[in-house]
C-alpha cells in the first residue's frame, strides 16, 4: 500500500481521517478494510474506535493521551505498511441470515425487473455479500454483488416507518434494517436476526469486511 495516496487530516478533536483515493472501487475499499484491520491488530491502546468508509478510515483516538500529529503518523505508518493485492481473500466472519420472503415491495420489484417474484427471491437469495461499511444508523450494513438484474432506483416516496429486520435493495446493493427508521429501498422480506444489540460487544452483528448469505425460509 505504499505507493496509495494517503492523506491525513483530523476529524474534530479526537479523531484522525486518513483518506486513499477519490474515487470509489472495489480495490480501494479492500485497501481500507486491510488498513482498518492493521490497525485494529496494532492494539493501540489510545485507539477508541475505528471506522472504514468507501474512501477512507476515521480513527477515533485519546486526544489526553496522544496528539493529532503524533497519531497521525502512527496511523500512516501502519496503513503504508499494508499490502494489498486484488485477490486478498476477505478477512471477515462469515454470516447467514434466515430471511422470509414476503417483503410488500417484492411483486413490484418483480414486474420492474421483468422477473417473476420466484426469481426475484432466487437471485437475491443466490449471491455472497461483501460487507462494504457501516452507516445510516448504527448496524446497517451496505452489502455489496447485488445481482445486476435486481438494481433499481429507491423509491420514489421513502416510508415514514421501516420495521427493523427488513431484507431491503436500492441500488446496486442490499441491507437488513437494524432499527425501526424512515426508509426508501424496497423491502423483499423480514427476519428476526438481531442486527443491532448495544448490550453485545461490538453491539452490531455485522462489520465491514464481513460476508452475508441471505437464506430463504419462507
Amino acid at each position: 500500500m505504499s505507493d496509495a495516496p494517503l492523506r491525513a487530516q483530523p476529524l474534530g478533536d479526537s479523531a484522525a481521517t486518513i483518506t486513499f483515493g477519490a474515487v470509489r472501487s472495489a480495490e480501494l475499499l479492500r485497501s481500507v478494510h486491510a488498513a482498518a484491520a492493521a490497525i485494529s491488530e496494532a492494539s493501540l491502546g489510545v485507539v477508541q474506535d475505528i471506522v472504514p468508509a468507501y474512501l477512507s478510515v476515521a480513527v477515533y483516538y485519546d486526544a489526553l493521551e496522544i496528539s493529532y500529529d503524533e497519531i497521525a503518523r502512527v496511523l500512516l505508518s501502519i496503513c503504508r505498511s499494508v499490502p494489498v493485492s486484488s485477490d486478498r481473500p476477505a478477512r471477515g466472519r462469515e454470516h447467514e441470515i434466515p430471511v422470509v420472503y414476503d417483503g410488500s415491495d417484492l411483486p413490484g420489484v418483480a414486474a420492474a425487473t421483468g422477473l417473476s417474484a420466484e426469481e426475484v427471491v432466487a437471485r437475491h437469495s443466490g449471491r455472497t455479500y461483501s460487507v462494504d461499511l457501516i452507516g445510516f444508523v448504527p448496524g446497517f450494513a451496505y452489502l455489496s454483488e447485488l445481482d445486476p438484474s435486481l438494481h433499481l432506483s429507491r423509491r420514489a416516496q421513502p416510508r415514514p416507518r421501516v420495521p427493523a429486520g427488513s431484507v431491503a435493495i436500492a441500488g446496486p446493493q442490499t441491507a437488513v434494517y437494524p432499527l425501526d427508521t424512515p426508509g426508501g429501498w424496497h423491502i423483499l422480506g423480514h427476519t428476526q436476526t438481531l442486527m443491532f444489540d448495544p448490550d453485545n460487544t461490538p453491539p452490531a452483528l455485522l462489520q465491514a469486511g464481513d460476508s452475508v448469505r441471505f437464506v430463504r425460509v419462507g
